[in-house]
């Protein structure tokens, strides 16, 4: 009697790790990949919660993270995403185009939900924005489709400049193709561009010590996850040189940037962040159309344009969705 007792003791001693083990892996987990930082990224993941609550998963209760940076070190992705991958997580979401393609090279199986500036088309991630196939979808805020537009507004701000300059990461295997986007667009409006190139703080340094040698009347930034990463940095170079910059999103703005015209990356963020809901319920991500926005925010920080003397045209401001004083 005794004996049976002990044993049905030690036999449910043993299967109680056992069966917390397995409820908590039932615990949905996803994956985080960013090529940045995470302190610069911490209000984007803040609006990415939101949009996971709104379909019913809130981190810590009935949901968990597996969180990877890779540091501004792009080389580092495919590591990082063959380490998610190989703890067999549930979904993975990405914060960049380079992050995306990682994700993508690693797994043909867990699903991808993607945030990006690029077309996700041309870059090979998806079949078509309507029917993106496979196992990815998410949302293109069309950013460097922008490029264009920012040079005229630009150009608007500062018409005596005839030499802009243009600031990109090459690390990216997109950077090519955006250079040369940008390039036709400065020779469609007769503007001589300068290609500065930057992947560390340091060079960042390095950019705008050759745009003031070259003399040239602004600065144009390419949308990119380090320059994001670095906004602070810029915008204090930007001061520091009286140069007149515009920029691929709203937080360069608010950080005392002087002009910026793109999508809201936060409500970007959120949306990935339902997406990323949808498919944990059993959605497949292939069968979820790549989001794109429908409205773009005109900012301008009149502050700034009064520290560098520049007077905001009446045709920029009759078109302005934001202006920070």
């Amino acid at each position: 009697m005794h004996r049976r007792r002990f044993i049905a003791l030690v036999g449910g001693a043993i299967a109680l790790p056992c069966v917390a083990a397995a409820q908590q892996r039932a615990l949905p987990v996803i994956g985080f990949l960013s090529s940045t930082t995470p302190g610069p990224f911490a209000p984007f993941i803040a609006a990415l919660r939101q949009g996971l609550s709104q379909t019913g998963y809130v981190e810590g209760q009935n949901l968990s993270f597996e969180y990877r940076w890779a540091e501004d070190h792009y080389d580092r992705l495919p590591g990082l995403a063959a380490d998610l991958v190989g703890r067999k997580i549930d979904l993975i979401v990405t914060g960049s185009m380079p992050s995306a393609l990682a994700a993508k090279e690693a797994t043909s199986t867990i699903p991808i939900v993607f945030e990006t500036g690029i077309d996700p088309v041309e870059a090979g991630l998806v079949a078509s924005f309507a029917r993106p196939g496979g196992n990815l979808t998410g949302v293109c805020m069309l950013t460097a489709a922008l490029m264009p537009k920012r040079l005229e507004l630009l150009s608007e701000l500062v018409p005596q400049a005839n030499a802009i300059g243009l600031l990109v990461n090459p690390t990216p295997s997109t950077a090519a193709q955006m250079i040369s986007d940008v390039q036709e667009a400065a020779r469609a409006k007769g503007l001589q561009l300068a290609i500065l190139t930057a992947s560390t703080e340091i060079e960042i340094d390095a950019a705008f010590a050759e745009l003031v040698r070259l003399h040239a009347g602004g600065l144009a930034v390419i949308p990119d996850p380090f320059f994001v990463s670095r906004r602070e940095q810029l915008v204090a170079l930007a001061s520091h040189h009286a140069v007149p910059v515009i920029y691929p999103l709203r937080e360069f703005v608010a950080s005392g940037g002087l002009i910026s015209y793109a999508a809201s990356i936060t409500a970007a963020f959120r949306l990935l962040g339902t997406y990323a809901g949808r498919v944990l319920k059993g959605e497949k991500p292939g069968d979820l159309p790549v989001q794109q926005p429908t409205t773009f925010e005109l900012v301008v920080n009149l502050k700034t344009a009064k520290e560098l003397g520049l007077t905001v045209p009446p045709a920029i401001l009759a078109r302005v969705d934001e202006v920070i004083e």
